[in-house]
């Protein structure tokens, strides 16, 4: 079936407009998983983070360090029994950041389940 110029074009413009709220920072698959999980709790400790994730340490420090950066994610060092632990927590901007990037994903995977049914 061909599309008509019209449509053809206002569906390239409607997802310049979806691509424009991804968030780069949080768009890579990595930090995606790293904010969706802390979207769903308060506070999750580091090694859980990595456990969930599968991946090493280093990979998920780089990650973590990228999204602190942006003010999008809070790093907590606490010491207890001697041991140092790290808390991970979404920043009010970095759950904001999250919760429009997963909006945009929804929008987009949803226009395709459109045109495609």
């Amino acid at each position: 079936m061909a599309i008509s110029p019209t449509t053809e074009t206002e569906g390239l413009e409607a997802l310049d407009q979806i691509a424009a709220a991804f968030d780069p920072v949080i768009h890579a698959p990595p930090r995606l998983q790293i904010c969706a999980r802390l979207a769903a709790a308060e506070t999750v400790d580091f090694a859980t983070v990595r456990e969930m994730l599968d991946v090493s340490e280093s990979v998920l420090s780089k990650h973590v360090k990228v999204l602190e950066e942006a003010g999008y994610v809070t790093v907590r060092k606490v010491t207890s029994d001697g041991r140092q632990r790290t808390w991970l927590a979404l920043s009010p901007a970095g759950r904001r950041a999250f919760t429009a990037h997963a909006a945009a994903l929804r929008k987009l995977v949803g226009d395709a389940d459109l045109a495609a049914g």
